[in-house]
């Protein structure tokens, strides 16, 4: 499990917490810091006992963060955590590792809840089966429920930072479209999501990240990248409901 993180002292405390109360303790903890200058140092210092792996450092952004995670990792299977967001129960790691061994499927993801700083729930978002080919029509799964087997990393490749902020939604693609990786759905939330990423600040940030999606579809020649770039915000939509 790797989460990282850069200033986030109100919501970093709450995001280890979620963690190391799951009822699965075989789990290897690592917490990469982007050198942090508010009080986020001293909040993961007071869990040192249940971290693994703390490394704070300066990098070039969050993929850049995760891929240090990643190869730093020993377990069979990794997932993420951003320090902004926190596990839905204390049992989403058990069904997790269950759900590997029973399914012996490579790939994992789940249904995630966008919340507000307060907590309430303001969009559901239910991923459903995945089918080769529906990433044409815009389908993603929510990147904080995705887990892989390590040795996808280490055979399909990272997180490819010229991709920006889709480069989450390049390695799924990557793993899932181009490579056809055997993937499990757990009908299942296993994350609440803080509102707020960083591709949604601003509308340039918008427009941004619409311009890396579009060069994540070209890479993995998704069929109808035009109808594509409609489809996957329109999904959204019915994430209110």
């Amino acid at each position: 499990m790797i989460t990282v993180v850069y200033n986030a002292e109100t919501t970093i405390g709450r995001c280890i917490e979620s963690v190391i109360s799951q009822n699965f303790k075989n789990v290897e903890y690592i917490v990469i810091d982007a050198c942090s200058t508010d009080k986020t140092k001293q909040i993961i210092n007071h869990y040192s006992n249940y971290i693994n792996v703390f490394r704070s450092e300066p990098d070039s952004g969050i993929y850049d963060a995760m891929n240090k995670g990643i190869k730093l990792a020993h377990g069979d299977v990794i997932g993420t955590l951003n320090a902004d967001d926190f596990f839905a129960d204390d049992c989403v790691l058990s069904e997790i590792a269950a759900a590997f061994i029973t399914q012996n499927s490579d790939i994992l993801y789940a249904d995630l809840d966008y919340v507000n700083p307060a907590g309430k729930i303001i969009r559901k978002w239910r991923s459903g089966g995945y089918a080769n080919g529906m990433f044409n029509w815009g389908w993603m799964p929510p990147h904080p429920t995705f887990y892989c087997k390590t040795g996808l990393f280490k055979k399909l490749g990272y997180y490819k930072q010229e991709y920006g902020t889709a480069a989450d939604y390049e390695l799924m693609l990557r793993f899932m479209h181009t490579h056809r990786i055997n993937s499990f759905y757990l009908n299942k939330v296993t994350v609440k999501m803080t509102v707020g990423g960083i591709s949604n600040k601003s509308y340039r940030n918008r427009v941004q990240a619409l311009f890396n999606d579009s060069k994540a579809m070209r890479t993995h020649n998704i069929l109808f990248p035009l109808l594509t770039l409609v489809c996957k915000p329109l999904r959204k939509l019915f994430q209110f409901f």
